[in-house]
């Protein structure tokens, strides 16, 4: 049986859709390696929960506007569901079904008890005031109320998200049961339970990929990063702080180069003052869109999915992608990209920081203690470099790419896990 998605004529492909159907590709080859019956692949590719819902907020104005929101709690075998809210105009079903999908697989494949979900709500929150936010985070919060809660399914930040949601989300809930349930989401303000370390976790695991893929000393490694945000910002800042020469950033205002090398800090200083790589004086100017073309050792696309096509993949010419997004590169990329001789540490791997010190956050939440940040770094080191370890050991065992190897690790103990526990009733 195949769970590929009907091909669609390239006009009503929305990104959302995209994604899906590269979750759906990837899972369609685990399944084929790990010889999995049709009613399992099914299954599989199945949300065991999809909610949609209205989420109206009153304007400052007076104006009430609708938007829709989402949850998706796509598997949870292994334990309750996990990931994060975004807040992006382009946010649709299909996108946050696909997002949920690659969570799954990740929290299976660093070896955290946590299955996969995502939320999200269609708006740009540049256009929203700071109460207008609130408001919509609260309204949108009460309508996913009875899929939520800390055994059930813990949301954290994401794209047009940060701590402060977090806090909304939290009180929020937390009026609702009557008491304060710090567990309930991740990525909070260590002022309400938070963890020291969450903040740079996945760009910390981004760093921790890249230098175990690279697999020599990192000094003057080039490397060049796409998106300027949460991810980007610290996985470049983590990366010059190891020896790296990062030449290259970009983010939605624009994108600059460097050959000797750019200043980090002093870059995202810049960004703090003036909300835009755009105009940094010391470095020229770049268009976006060669970024990903350039001659570097790492390229780390740490935007959003589908940057990486069939049209662009053959003037990549990286040696190395290290996945700081989810589903930056479409199943054609990825196929013309393995065919050159590039290397790529997936998604479900390379970012798989921030689900990581999460878990370790709703860990310290529910047993009502805290570790330093020195402990939780050397917790995330650990998972991240045995999970890399892992799938660098089965891919030269099996001639499999890095990506297909994670595939068939997260998929197989997820399906594990499924078979386990049986069928009810």
């Amino acid at each position: 049986m195949s769970i590929m998605v009907p091909s669609k004529t390239p006009a009503l492909i929305t990104p959302g859709r995209q994604a899906l159907d590269s979750a759906l590709h990837q899972l369609h080859q685990a399944a084929e390696h790990l010889g999995l019956d049709d009613g399992l692949r099914t299954m599989l590719a199945t949300p065991r929960r999809s909610l949609t819902v209205s989420v109206p907020v009153r304007r400052e104005d007076g104006r009430l506007d609708v938007v829709q929101g989402f949850r998706v709690q796509h598997n949870v075998s292994r334990g309750p569901a996990k990931g994060g809210i975004r807040f992006h105009p382009g946010t649709d079903i299909h996108e946050v079904t696909a997002l949920a999908m690659w969570m799954t697989w990740k929290c299976a494949l660093v070896g955290i008890p946590y299955g996969g979900a995502k939320g999200g709500v269609a708006v740009d929150p540049a256009t929203l005031t700071v109460r207008e936010k609130e408001r919509l985070t609260r309204r949108y919060v009460n309508e996913i109320l009875p899929l939520i809660g800390p055994e059930k399914d813990i949301p954290a930040p994401d794209v047009g998200t940060d701590e402060q949601t977090m806090a909304w989300i939290m009180d929020t809930y937390s009026v609702s049961a009557g008491y304060s349930v710090p567990g309930v989401v991740t990525g909070k303000p260590m002022t309400l339970g938070g963890s020291l370390g969450r903040a740079g976790a996945t760009s910390r695991g981004v760093q921790i990929a890249a230098l175990a893929a690279l697999g020599r000393s990192p000094e003057g490694v080039s490397v060049a990063v796409q998106g300027f945000g949460k991810v980007g910002a610290l996985a470049a800042q983590y990366l010059a702080d190891a020896g790296c020469k990062v030449v290259a950033i970009s983010d939605v205002g624009g994108a600059v180069y460097a050959s000797g090398g750019l200043d980090v800090s002093r870059l995202r200083a810049h960004v703090a003052e003036h909300g835009s790589v755009r105009g940094y004086p010391h470095a020229d100017e770049l268009p976006l869109d060669d970024l990903l073309e350039l001659d570097v050792d790492i390229l780390v696309p740490a935007a959003l999915e589908g940057a990486i096509t069939e049209a662009n993949a053959p003037r990549v010419r990286a040696r190395l992608i290290v996945e700081g997004a989810n589903g930056p590169l479409t199943p054609e990329a990825d196929e013309i990209l393995n065919a050159g001789g590039t290397t790529i540490v997936p998604d479900i791997l390379a970012n798989a920081g921030g689900v990581i010190v999460s878990y370790l956050e709703w860990v310290q939440n529910m047993q009502a203690f805290s570790w330093s940040s020195g402990e939780v770094e050397l917790k995330l080191r650990d998972l991240m470099e045995n999970a890399f370890a892992e799938v660098r050991s089965l891919a030269g065992a099996r001639g499999l790419t890095l990506r297909e190897a994670a595939h068939v690790i997260g998929v197989g103990r997820v399906a594990e896990a499924h078979q386990m526990r049986g069928l009810y009733p």
